[in-house]
């Protein structure tokens, strides 16, 4: 059987949207997968769209939405889902009363805290398998990429 050539492409060279969401399903996977043995198994990769981005002083849901790159109503549809389990409330804006921002709860926090060293953990041993100066040029490159895109 002749094997597709659209697959021995993707395969011997990926191109950036293949390797890219190889990268993120391996982390989310991994990060989920640990949050879930650290406590936080009500957790899914949907919920990062919000969590990642949460600052302890509180995020209004239209900063979340543009800097997570999600559709407003998609945040607000997650952000309902947090408050649900816990992980976040929504508090007035000192700045701007008829606004709202979203708040990290104590278990907020403590996942953000866990999440924070999971992450930690894998891109340490991410810069060990390329050396460290390679793996900072790496992340550079990736962001510079990512900020025009």
């Amino acid at each position: 059987m002749q094997r597709n050539r659209r697959v021995e492409r993707m395969t011997s060279d990926p191109d950036l949207a293949a390797l890219s969401a190889r990268l993120l399903l391996a982390l989310q996977r991994e990060l989920f997968d640990a949050l879930a043995e650290r406590g936080f198994a009500d957790l899914t990769p949907r919920h990062g769209a919000v969590l990642a981005y949460l600052d302890p002083a509180g995020v209004r849901a239209s900063e979340l939405a543009q800097l997570s790159g999600q559709h407003k109503q998609v945040i607000g549809t997650i952000v309902d889902e947090l408050a649900e389990l816990g992980y976040v409330e929504r508090k007035p804006d000192p700045a701007d009363r008829r606004a709202k921002l979203v708040v990290p709860t104590e278990r907020g926090l403590a996942e953000q805290r866990t999440a924070d060293r999971i992450i930690a953990a894998i891109e340490r041993r991410h810069a060990e398998a390329i050396t460290e100066p390679r793996y900072r040029e790496f992340k550079e490159s990736l962001r510079t990429i990512t900020e025009r895109a």
